[in-house]
């Protein structure tokens, strides 16, 4: 089974975040899927860490290395059923990428971020649940 994998879920593996384990536990056996936007938004994280001293330059070059080795397949978005999510649910583009992937490939959606599982919920997308 395919399963959307958003940014926020990709950050606490590769930082090794409390939540990893039971992300591993819960993507088991599946192919992780999200748009091609995902490379960008981890470096838009990083540099957002970098300015708020979270996280060196050797840490964040460590993590990168290993999201580079986590298989994910990227998926082409529908630019103008992402603009119209992003309108829609009042939510950025970068978000409306992955709840249009998950519409349209029929998959759920993981994510920690709560705002974003809210906004996919209302428009009847699946949730992969973890534990907290």
């Amino acid at each position: 089974m395919d399963i959307v994998t958003d940014t926020s879920v990709l950050i606490a593996v590769i930082l090794n975040e409390p939540e990893k384990s039971e992300i591993v536990k819960a993507t088991a056996g599946h192919t992780l899927v999200g748009p091609e936007s995902i490379r960008w938004e981890i470096g838009n994280a990083f540099s957002a860490m970098f300015k708020n001293k979270r996280i060196s330059l050797r840490l964040a070059q460590q993590a990168l290395a290993i999201f580079e080795v986590i298989p994910i397949r990227y998926l082409d978005v529908d630019f103008k059923h992402s603009l119209k999510l992003a309108h829609d649910n009042d939510i950025y583009a970068y978000d409306a990428y992955f709840l249009d992937c998950a519409l349209r490939h029929k998959a759920p959606l993981l994510s920690l971020d709560g705002k974003m599982i809210i906004k996919a919920k209302n428009i009847g997308i699946k949730i992969t649940e973890i534990r907290k």
